[in-house]
């Protein structure tokens, strides 16, 4: 081969990588302050994301906030609403960039646009209801950005924070052939859409509603592979946050597992757990699976969280931190996730 036509061979196939890059969806600059406006949050950047909504018969007292998980959306806190709205408790939830009915569904956000989108969230929030404390709950995804939030001091009115099923699975605790196909689909075919069919993982034992999501269609059920990237990305920042987290003096905490959870391994959460140490206070719920809170078994769940809230030092009405002893082991963590990377 001539070196010219080398050259214009090289040259192609940049054009050609450049051309199949990950596609990421940026916040705009933050001009405004934040506030709820039609049943919407407006981000400091003009962005509408839709709120939902649960309020309790009478005066709220307290407030939640939950950020939802990979492909979900805010209504994905409808099950855990119906019970902590009769615990007292108003509830609120957002669709983040991405996801639900918010702009460019499907396609990744930055990081730093969700991290800021919970800033938001939390401010618009907190001035709906002065006065009240506000808990913000995050699930699998909307775990990871909570904690990185805390970990990185974005939410000082907080009074405190559940992490149900975080998605910590960061890729040092992931085999070398899941790192490898991730990279590649995500640069040679970052809209190549993949779904769970086949994969044999139960993420709840609730059957009928896992039927409703498969039906919802504001519920991605086909995952870019740039977006699969982008979740793994979020799961390093978190799972390295958790020392700075502990360090961090954060509000009370409360990490929630399901022992059968199929989507986040126990490896690398027990490893997050003994990072936060007595930071945060952890329950295992012996019968539950990755969407503890929608889960058969999830009045168990709803019930813990609500009497944390009211009273954050309390045991909980479950006892699923005794379980959460026995199911983790700091002593020996780093070795067991060493060994699943293999």
């Amino acid at each position: 081969m001539n070196a010219p036509w080398k050259a214009a061979r090289i040259a192609a196939l940049c054009c050609a990588m450049a051309a199949c890059a990950p596609e990421r969806q940026a916040a705009g600059p933050r001009a405004e302050a934040p506030r709820i406006d039609a049943g919407a949050l407006v981000a400091g950047d003009g962005a509408r994301l839709p709120l939902h909504v649960w309020l309790p018969d009478g005066a709220p007292r307290a407030v939640v906030l939950g950020v939802h998980g990979f492909n979900d959306y805010g209504n994905g806190f409808a099950i855990p609403a119906a019970a902590w709205t009769q615990a007292g408790l108003a509830v609120y939830a957002y669709d983040q960039r991405g996801f639900g009915a918010a702009p460019a569904p499907g396609i990744w956000p930055e990081e730093d646009a969700l991290i800021g989108d919970l800033e938001d969230a939390a401010a618009a929030v907190a001035a709906r209801h002065p006065g009240l404390a506000l808990y913000a709950v995050g699930v699998s995804m909307g775990g990871a950005v909570l904690a990185i939030a805390l970990a990185e001091g974005k939410l000082a009115g907080v009074a405190g924070a559940a992490l149900a099923a975080p998605a910590v699975w960061a890729r040092e605790t992931m085999p070398l052939s899941h790192r490898a196909a991730l990279w590649l689909a995500a640069h040679l075919a970052p809209g190549l859409r993949l779904s769970a069919e086949g994969l044999d993982i139960v993420p709840s034992d609730n059957a009928g509603m896992l039927r409703a999501l498969a039906a919802d269609p504001l519920v991605i059920k086909k995952t870019r592979a740039d977006a699969t990237l982008g979740v793994v990305d979020l799961m390093d920042r978190a799972f390295a946050a958790a020392p700075a987290l502990a360090a961090a003096a954060p509000p009370p905490l409360l990490l929630l597992y399901g022992a059968r959870d199929e989507i986040v391994p126990k490896a690398p959460t027990e490893r997050t757990v003994c990072a936060l140490g007595a930071a945060a206070r952890t329950a295992v719920y012996e019968q539950g699976y990755h969407m503890l809170l929608r889960d058969l078994g999830a009045a168990a769940v709803h019930a813990d969280v609500a009497a944390w809230i009211a009273d954050p030092p309390a045991p909980l009405p479950s006892g699923a931190e005794a379980e959460a002893r026995r199911f983790f082991s700091c002593a020996g963590a780093a070795e067991s996730a060493r060994g699943q990377a293999l």
